[in-house]
């Protein structure tokens, strides 16, 4: 994509975060003229400032929870990576109108400022948390997405193109279950696991970005892009991490935690109606009919009851052997070692 980046400026907001981290890493060679990191957290950013040590890398304190923070950081940005958001279930669960304020209104904020300078556009990061939520993350989260789509709706071809990602649990990112089932084995302590037969979608970093990057590529205005991924059920990961860590440890069974889910979607079936699908991702086009319902009495949409969702129950599960691999693959254990 070097030759789409070319001169040109990138903001990623929560830019420190694993999915920042990550990011730079894939792009800084690229021929941007300016790559922005934007976050509250100085230490953080002292910390990839001396990693990357490149020129074209700036570092901005600052918070998505105030708009004129964000439109004073957005100055000559041509392109939007948001990825600032409260992510952790339970803190969420706690303080849900913490997760409001970051994941609601601090979205709006980068949308209303990218569009007062002139972005170009615009890729929030979502969840599948975001998909019939039943947590304050999730919740904040599907609004964050129902945000876009009705800017997206309402700009048209007259700003930014705006659009979004919703992937799964990103193996290894800040608060996953790996690391911790990791940590807890070194340790000598029993993995915590809630149910054993509970799913849920498994993603490296590095596919994450991808993903953002394919989005970024291909996005029409109001657009929210799916990765198809695999799954695993929290008992066969825990049992793949003991095999990795050379290690069998106790199991001490927790039960499900608030706000959690038995398993996880990544598209509804209401979604599915509209989506196309290529061999690695489901793009969700935003639904674009307006609100007059009238039109609708006699002749509706496509009958959603031929559709099924996509969740991680019925998507590719993986064995353990299988979990095992993906988990060497990525590099996990040099990488939290």
């Amino acid at each position: 994509m070097s030759e789409i980046f070319e001169g040109k400026r990138l903001l990623i907001t929560g830019g420190t975060g694993s999915f920042g981290r990550a990011l730079l890493e894939r792009v800084v060679l690229d021929r941007f003229d300016e790559i922005r990191v934007f976050s509250r957290d100085e230490k953080k950013q002292e910390d990839l400032r001396n990693q990357f040590k490149n020129k074209n890398v700036n570092f901005v304190i600052g918070d998505t929870r105030v708009f004129e923070s964000v439109f004073d950081a957005l100055e000559g940005v041509d392109f939007v990576f948001h990825a600032a958001a409260l992510k952790q279930v339970p803190s969420c669960e706690f303080f849900p109108m913490e997760a409001v304020r970051t994941n609601i209104l601090g979205s709006e904020n980068v949308i209303r400022a990218a569009r007062a300078r002139n972005v170009k556009k615009v890729v929030v990061l979502s969840t599948d948390k975001a998909v019939y939520p039943i947590n304050a993350m999730g919740l904040s989260k599907a609004m964050m997405e129902r945000v876009m789509v009705a800017s997206s709706r309402s700009l048209g071809t007259n700003g930014p193109i705006l659009c979004a990602t919703r992937y799964g649990n990103v193996m290894g990112s800040r608060g996953s279950v790996i690391p911790l089932f990791m940590e807890q084995i070194r340790r000598n302590e029993p993995l915590t696991v809630t149910d054993p037969s509970m799913t849920r979608f498994l993603m490296t970093l590095s596919e994450s970005v991808d993903l953002v990057l394919h989005a970024f590529k291909y996005a029409s205005q109001g657009d929210i892009f799916v990765q198809k991924s695999p799954a695993a059920s929290i008992g066969d990961l825990a049992e793949a991490v003991g095999l990795i860590m050379k290690r069998q440890p106790q199991i001490k069974y927790i039960g499900t935690r608030h706000g959690e889910k038995l398993f996880e979607t990544l598209v509804s079936r209401e979604e599915m109606a509209r989506a196309v699908s290529n061999e690695r991702h489901f793009r969700v086009s935003s639904d674009m009919r307006d609100l007059n319902y009238e039109k609708y009495e006699s002749v509706g949409a496509s009958a959603i009851d031929e559709f099924e969702d996509y969740t991680s129950h019925n998507t590719k599960r993986l064995t353990i052997s299988e979990i095992v691999k993906v988990i060497g693959d990525a590099r996990l254990v040099e990488t939290i070692d």
